[in-house]
């Protein structure tokens, strides 16, 4: 199954909990703001989810 991460960059303050947590290093602060540099490994588990303060990432099924 394919995953696609997504982060709303609105709401997204930099805190870079997503970058620690994930296990497949999908994530990167890039001007700020966190980015899915590697979407492609995402295996879906939302640790990303889970841990982001203030739910602005989600994701979904490919």
């Amino acid at each position: 199954m394919l995953f696609k991460p997504i982060n709303d960059k609105d709401c997204c303050d930099g805190c870079g909990e997503c970058v620690e947590i994930c296990p497949v290093s999908v994530w990167e602060i890039i001007d700020g703001k966190s980015e899915p540099i590697s979407p492609d490994e995402c295996i879906g588990c939302e640790s990303c989810v889970e841990v982001c303060p203030n739910d602005c990432i989600t994701v979904e099924e490919r």
